[in-house]
């Protein structure tokens, strides 16, 4: 620890909080908790490959919002990974791991901008994402994969958050998912640069993450 007025990120980085610009953390608060709240699919109820309209976040606590169609042609390819992942819940985790990573290039083609890696919140700027972009924009693709039958061992759950400033971490946001056992896993997309495989583990260890500095 350095200092009484600074604050370890999940990432590791510091923030002291004399220079902290409250109003893109009011932004990044309210944006994050919309995501708490948003209906949750109980069951298939469209075709695979019928194409859907997604409004990709960027630019810090959705700052900016991108208009990206996915197409039936990115149905298939969708269908296509997720289908390695049949078998049991563990190979749906890794093939949803592969699923995010295509839908990460293809938010990047929609905004025009490749994504940096662990995207701390700030003055908006397009193309980046912090965690509550990213936190989105997974959560968007479990949504479109459960709606389409192709998260089958899965359920989608709220996004979930760790951190409040007072246990010195910065407050970071993750898609969530859970098993048929009812065990959580989180979908964190913000540690690997776009296109990066996201993280995907109990919720329990992430929720230990982030502590002290640590990633």
């Amino acid at each position: 620890m350095t200092g009484p007025t600074q604050l370890h990120t999940v990432s590791g980085m510091h923030h002291d909080f004399r220079r902290l610009n409250i109003f893109p953390i009011v932004a990044f608060a309210v944006t994050a908790l919309s995501g708490l709240f948003h209906p949750i699919p109980a069951a298939a109820q469209v075709s695979a490959t019928m194409p859907k309209t997604i409004q990709v976040c960027h630019g810090y606590g959705c700052a900016f919002r991108s208009r990206m169609v996915l197409s039936s042609a990115d149905g298939a390819r969708f269908r296509s990974i997720m289908s390695a992942g049949a078998a049991s819940a563990a190979a749906e985790r890794a093939a949803l791991s592969r699923a995010v990573s295509y839908y990460e290039k293809r938010t990047g083609q929609a905004t025009g901008y490749q994504d940096k890696p662990k995207t701390d919140i700030g003055n908006p700027e397009r193309g980046q994402m912090d965690c509550v972009d990213e936190a989105t924009n997974t959560r968007n693709l479990l949504i479109y994969l459960k709606e389409r039958g192709m998260l089958r061992h899965h359920k989608v759950e709220r996004n979930v958050s760790r951190g409040f400033f007072l246990d010195k971490r910065y407050p970071h946001f993750t898609a969530l998912i859970s098993d048929a056992s009812g065990k959580r896993w989180v979908v964190d997309s913000w540690y690997k640069p776009m296109g990066g495989a996201p993280d995907i583990m109990p919720l329990e260890q992430w929720k230990l993450r982030g502590q002290f500095g640590q990633d």
